[in-house]
């Protein structure tokens, strides 16, 4: 069922005053306990990303190295190749008849050869780059390991401290939600306008000791005179806060 939030005239300054500063308050304690979170969510999701890159680093180095062993069987399996056609050549040099087709065979022969050497020094390239690959793989293996252990550590930080506070962060949100269904969406809208533009989420603060408890300019008497009378929303002309009198604050509670 919608729920239908009571209309502006419907309630008196004081009221949304009160509404204001009660909201306020819940929503500082919600923002203690995110505080209490502090960077850890940041921290395991940034530690989840490192993983993963380092997992796909690694998976692309095994198969760097799977593709290196390939390529250098592949060669070695062409000196074989050459091996046998070297032996072909020099059986056939036995039965030429003319010195010319001698000379072919001697020049296939030593062609051969040539491609035997260059399979040789591909080999060792392949080899030389293979220990590169695997050290490297090493290496990642060990960081890897190193930041899985810190992930599971952290995820098991925040996750007690959730344990520890989900079910007061509930009841605050639920608190949250319930202030807000007297406020009207105008209102509302600033005040969280104003609350996230303040470093320490504070849109609504007392007037304490003659000056703004958000900003510490002082305000002038007859401007207090005004908020204790409670006939309008007045905001803080340095800051922007929604100002409030200790009357208020005294009767205020979560």
């Amino acid at each position: 069922m919608e729920k239908v939030k009571l209309h502006e005239s419907e309630i008196s300054v004081e009221e949304r005053l009160r509404a204001l500063y009660s909201l306020q308050l819940v929503d500082s304690e919600i923002d203690k306990i995110k505080t209490l979170r502090g960077e850890l969510p940041l921290e395991v999701q940034d530690l989840e990303d490192e993983v993963a890159g380092l997992e796909t680093r690694l998976g692309n180095l095994r198969e760097e190295v799977v593709n290196l062993e390939k390529s250098g069987l592949k060669k070695r399996n062409e000196i074989t190749d050459s091996e046998a056609l070297i032996k072909k050549y020099e059986e056939q040099q036995k039965n030429v008849r003319n010195n010319r087709e001698f000379d072919s065979l001697s020049k296939e022969i030593e062609y051969q050869n040539l491609e035997i050497e260059l399979f040789n020094k591909k080999i060792k390239e392949f080899n030389n780059l293979t220990e590169e690959k695997k050290l490297v793989a090493g290496d990642s293996e060990g960081t890897l390991a190193e930041r899985k252990t810190d992930l599971e550590n952290k995820k098991s930080e925040l996750d007690e401290i959730i344990s520890d506070t989900q079910k007061e962060e509930e009841g605050l949100f639920k608190k949250s939600e319930k202030i807000e269904e007297i406020i009207e969406d105008r209102l509302l809208t600033a005040y969280k306008r104003i609350r996230s533009n303040a470093r320490n989420g504070l849109a609504v603060v007392p007037v304490q000791r003659d000056a703004c408890g958000g900003c510490f300019n002082q305000i002038p008497p007859q401007r207090q005179l005004d908020i204790k009378s409670r006939k309008k929303i007045i905001v803080c002309e340095y800051c922007g806060r929604i100002l409030v009198d200790d009357e208020i604050i005294r009767e205020s509670h979560i």
